[in-house]
């Protein structure tokens, strides 16, 4: 395994905070936000290894490292190297959800809302390369557990378009099955896990661009007022 100095880390900020260190002596911390602080630690540690090697390569041990922690710490929060990783992934998935939902595309063109949803998804992505490699790319060799929790946010996704879609159009529910809007999510997900495993980041801003015309035009119509 490479030198610590030498794996990408995440960017700050952007789904993970990096801790400040934990005091010693008659300013420490209480128990729960010390144990608060060595989760966030071990996230970080484990996004930023499955990044740059890959879940096989990866073990607790090596994440224990990488976080400055030992295994009694490791295993007071997580029971195995998976649940962690899938701890790290929910969180990318929460947040991620979480900066679509507020998005409102009421009395907005229906261009332009798409627009906004395109450049958030990817646009974090960009924010935090190692983060989306990490979820977009190499957690997919994870076997059955990982790809049922990615149809799941996918689906979460889908629903998350097909809802405001018929919220900005009534007629939508009627003319766009589900199906078609869970087909596009997974599209422009592997477009994007393309462009992030041959490290081209400005295609990620390229596609933002290419989406928003391809998605507003295939799930226009009848109520279009763009």
């Amino acid at each position: 395994m490479a030198a610590p100095d030498t794996i990408p880390p995440i960017t700050d900020g952007v789904f993970f905070h990096v801790p400040r260190a934990l005091p010693r002596g008659k300013n420490a911390l209480a128990r729960d936000e010390v144990l608060r602080v060595q989760q966030e630690r071990t996230l970080i540690a484990v996004t930023e290894l499955l990044a740059a090697y890959g879940p096989h390569e990866v073990g607790p041990k090596d994440i224990c490292t990488r976080a400055g922690l030992s295994l009694t710490s490791f295993y007071a929060s997580y029971s195995s190297k998976e649940e962690c990783i899938f701890a790290a992934y929910d969180r990318f998935i929460d947040l991620l959800l979480t900066r679509l939902l507020v998005l409102d595309g009421s009395g907005r063109p229906w261009r332009e809302y798409v627009g906004e949803v395109m450049d958030t998804y990817l646009g974090a992505l960009r924010a935090d390369p190692v983060v989306a490699m990490a979820f977009q790319v190499q957690m997919d060799a994870m076997g059955a557990g990982a790809r049922e929790r990615r149809r799941t946010a996918l689906s979460s996704l889908a629903e998350l378009l097909f809802s405001k879609h018929v919220e900005w159009d009534p007629s939508a529910r009627d003319r766009f099955p589900f199906a078609a809007y869970l087909s596009g999510v997974y599209g422009l997900r592997q477009l994007a896990a393309d462009a992030l495993e041959a490290g081209d980041l400005g295609r990620l801003d390229e596609l933002a661009a290419e989406a928003t015309a391809w998605v507003s035009t295939m799930f226009g119509g009848d109520g279009d007022r763009a």
